[in-house]
């Protein structure tokens, strides 16, 4: 009975001092800095890594697949242009050569980021960051892909579609990644090579740049500024601690806000007439272009929500310092969650009801 007694004893006594250190901790001043690498660290040990899922985080599987959604939408509207089937072997030969170009271009910007990966709780997992894919075997895949993928497109297609192709990579990677750490000029230049997956689906159907192919381009360049307001906002500390540069992670953070919020709005209002262009140019009919004005409504309505409220937390002085951003003006966290699950929603329907109203033949 003393025996089991003194163990009970130890063992509660245990417990009571390893919840004193757990509650100093988290009181501390640091406290913001150490739950989330405690947390990040635990999923990171939980993860079942594996070559495919090293691979497929590499490639950024799922903004890959946005990029073939928009290339493949200027494809299929580039054939209905043309008079012919847009279900063809082309349509096969240039998402592959997309895909093998947009996979090594984001192996590419992983493997220039790895340092500032390994900083940021969301992305300190990541393959190369992580050390599952080493730098050369990064290097390797990224300028593999990149460039068999261009030349495929240069051969298969067209000249012009390979080139542009090749440029968006040079673009993103080259220009735009280092960008990152100087200005936040970066998310501007950036949305060029962005927007350019449609314009080249299109000229890969065409074999030339018209204006239908630009307003495609149009609708893709103002679409990603609401959208990176609103990951640049719900980020902000994970890219702040990494010295990313953004709108979201300037000093004066009431001039964050109000900016964030006011590039929200301004350019998606400037979408209301970039996503009605393609009617104006004989792409779309009249149903395309009542279903892009009551997207493009819905889609201002969630910034403008975001915008208010941004600008009430600038108002409040709703900000907690620097490493605790994450943690600072839960309103208008909660509503740059909204815009950005409303601009991964909108993107995909828009050209939905384009493709669906597009004037041409639809089927074979």
């Amino acid at each position: 009975m003393d025996v089991r007694d003194n163990r009970a004893a130890a063992a509660l006594g245990s417990r009571y001092a390893f919840n004193s250190v757990a509650l100093t901790a988290t009181t501390s001043g640091t406290a913001a800095d150490i739950r989330p690498d405690a947390r990040a660290h635990a999923a990171t040990a939980a993860a079942p890594y594996s070559l495919v899922a090293d691979y497929a985080e590499l490639f950024k599987a799922r903004v890959s697949t946005m990029v073939l959604i928009t290339s493949a939408a200027g494809f299929y509207l580039g054939s209905l242009r043309s008079g012919i089937s847009p279900f063809n072997l082309g349509a096969v030969k240039a998402l592959i050569g997309i895909t093998a170009v947009t996979c090594g271009s984001s192996a590419l910007n992983q493997v220039l980021e790895r340092k500032t990966d390994r900083l940021m709780h969301r992305t300190q997992a990541r393959p190369v960051a992580a050390g599952r894919i080493s730098l050369a075997h990064g290097l390797l895949i990224g300028f593999l892909a990149t460039f068999s993928g261009s030349l495929y497109l240069a051969r298969a297609c067209n000249p012009l579609t390979g080139t542009l192709t090749l440029l968006t990579c040079v673009g993103y990677v080259a220009i735009y990644t280092p960008l990152k750490q100087v200005s936040p000029i970066n998310t501007f230049i950036g949305a060029f090579p962005g927007a350019l997956p449609p314009l080249i689906g299109w000229t890969a159907a065409r074999g030339m740049i018209e204006w239908p192919a630009v307003a495609l381009f149009a609708i893709l360049f103002l679409w990603q500024f609401p959208h990176f307001m609103a990951i640049g906002w719900m980020y902000r500390g994970d890219y702040a601690r990494a010295g990313i540069r953004l709108t979201a992670t300037q000093p004066d953070q009431r001039y964050a806000a109000r900016s964030s919020a006011v590039q929200a709005v301004f350019y998606a209002v400037l979408m209301i007439a970039a996503a009605v262009w393609p009617f104006a140019l004989g792409v779309a009919g009249r149903g395309y272009v009542i279903a892009a004005v009551l997207l493009s409504l819905g889609y201002l309505w969630f910034a403008v929500r975001f915008a208010r409220a941004a600008f009430r937390a600038a108002a409040q002085d709703d900000f907690s310092d620097l490493r605790d951003r994450d943690e600072a003006a839960p309103s208008a966290l909660q509503s740059a969650r909204h815009l950005l699950r409303a601009s991964v929603i909108y993107l995909p329907l828009l050209l939905a009801a384009m493709m669906l109203d597009a004037r041409g033949r639809l089927l074979f």
